[in-house]
């Protein structure tokens, strides 16, 4: 019996029964809907650690707090299966277990609190806890508002410069605005109102790397005209160089007028990376290392309480009692804490002065010990890369700009706020995103969320498939035609 014959060349032989069809796209949503199950899980966890330590019983509280944190989280995921149905599955869950770590440390300081007025007979404070929640309820709000109203985050260019306006706008009204309705520890960063007060320079850094992305894009070729070469480097005309040095000018401004180091150092150097990506050009991040080097230097000479910043910086324990007890405090609580922690509710994170807000890495280095800050810094890290995944794979450079402003600008503010209380750098009074307690920088950063995941859903989205033309017909087999030829008026 002869073997058969082997198939022609280029011939594919088709398995029996034919292919299988092509396995429809899949948006991860249950993969994001189980690493919600887990962040709710280890949030609840930590509840239970913390009532167990500081009351020595179970409280309503848990359930308070966690039911709550449940409904908004499922409300904020049947947005994004929803609206967003393509965007990367761990963006959210990572933000509900980082929003979640900052509610149990918030909770567990409120207990504090409320054992020290008890113990020294004062009027038991309102928990902050419950303010926290209100914020997430109006972070998620807004979140997922952004998420119905927005449909395609390329429209916001077009709207790039009156977002700019607004943002330099909301940056300046602090400064414009009485010490008695903006002033907050020697900053003015505030709008107080009766029942309401808010940071409107969250907002605007916002608005401010929609602006800097779009004009990028649209005026390219002026940051990418050929300039001189020095050093096997190419740098910019002096007349290219307005752009930057309207920023540099601006962020001084908010130093000198507002006192706040944090916001102008966010900000310059959240534009200076985007145009470094936008440009590929190292020429000018060295010149805008200098104008910070000289900004900081004019800063110093010209400013008493960057002086005072840097000296409490470079020598706390000269003045303990006054200017050095916030980073002392920070440093005694961090080397308390050691490798592992002293627990959940074991600690004495209270100690140190605004445990909730500026210093809420100290409390989890306290009490979660080295091992424990890592892993809340694993988790930014994560959630950075994401955002920098999602600009290399969207394809628009206004989306690339705009995802990558917005993952950087969280990168240097984590930086910053690490580098102050661990004594790396100064201090600069920014607060530590999705953690700290406060509704502005909540609610800020749930927009910033809610871009990413736009620009995200955009990126992963599968592209519509194309409709197959019938392929003609081969020669042999095509059917004859029969043709008629009118000459003169008749058929023949």
């Amino acid at each position: 019996m002869s073997a058969p014959a082997p198939p022609s060349a280029g011939a594919f032989p088709s398995p029996p029964g034919g292919f299988a069809a092509t396995p429809p796209p899949t948006s991860r949503r249950n993969t994001e809907l189980l690493l919600l199950g887990f962040a709710a899980f280890i949030t609840t966890a930590a509840l239970f650690l913390v009532e167990a330590s500081q009351e020595q019983s179970l409280t309503w509280d848990i359930a308070k707090y966690g039911l709550a944190y449940l409904g908004l989280f499922a409300v904020a995921h049947l947005a994004v299966r929803r609206f967003a149905p393509y965007t990367d599955p761990l963006l959210l869950p990572i933000v509900a277990l980082l929003n979640g770590i900052g509610l149990v440390l918030i909770h567990r300081l409120d207990l504090a609190d409320q054992q020290t007025a008890a113990y020294n007979s004062w009027d038991i404070p309102s928990p902050d806890a419950n303010q926290q929640i209100l914020w997430t309820a109006f972070g998620i709000v807004l979140f997922v508002a952004l998420l119905v109203v927005l449909r395609d985050y390329r429209t916001l260019a077009r709207y790039a410069y009156t977002l700019g306006l607004v943002g330099l706008v909301a940056l300046a009204i602090p400064a414009l605005l009485p010490s008695s309705l903006s002033e907050v520890n020697g900053a003015k960063i505030w709008v107080r109102l009766p029942g309401l007060s808010l940071q409107p320079g969250e907002f605007a850094k916002i608005l401010l790397i929609i602006f800097f992305a779009s004009v990028l894009v649209s005026k390219r070729e002026l940051f990418t005209a050929a300039g001189r070469h020095f050093l096997g480097m190419e740098f910019p005309r002096a007349r290219d160089m307005g752009p930057i040095l309207a920023v540099w000018i601006v962020c001084i401004g908010v130093l000198v007028f507002e006192k706040d180091l944090g916001t102008s150092l966010l900000i310059f150097g959240t534009v200076l990376v985007m145009l470094y990506i936008a440009t590929e050009r190292v020429g000018w991040l060295l010149i805008g290392g200098g104008l910070l080097a000289v900004g900081f230097l004019f800063a110093y000479q010209m400013f008493g309480h960057v002086q005072v910043r840097v000296e409490t910086w470079l020598h706390p324990f000269d003045d303990y009692n006054n200017t050095g007890y916030q980073i002392v405090q920070s440093l005694f609580g961090l080397a308390t804490g050691g490798l592992a922690g002293t627990g959940l509710g074991s600690g004495r994170p209270s100690q140190v002065p605004f445990a909730k807000t500026d210093f809420v890495v100290t409390t989890i280095g306290e009490e979660l010990g080295l091992i424990g800050l890592t892993a809340v810094l694993i988790l930014f890290l994560i959630l950075i890369l994401r955002g920098m995944r999602t600009a290399l794979a969207i394809r628009d450079s206004f989306g690339k700009l705009l995802a990558a402003g917005l993952a950087f600008t969280l990168a240097i503010q984590i930086f910053v706020v690490v580098g102050g209380v661990t004594k790396l750098i100064p201090l600069t009074g920014l607060t530590t995103p999705f953690v700290s307690y406060g509704g502005s920088s909540l609610l800020a950063n749930y927009v910033l969320l809610a871009l990413l995941i736009k620009i995200s859903d955009a990126a992963r989205e599968p592209a519509p498939a194309r409709r197959r033309e019938p392929a003609p017909a081969p020669l042999a087999e095509a059917q004859t035609v029969m043709v008629s030829r009118r000459q003169g008026g008749q058929q023949r």
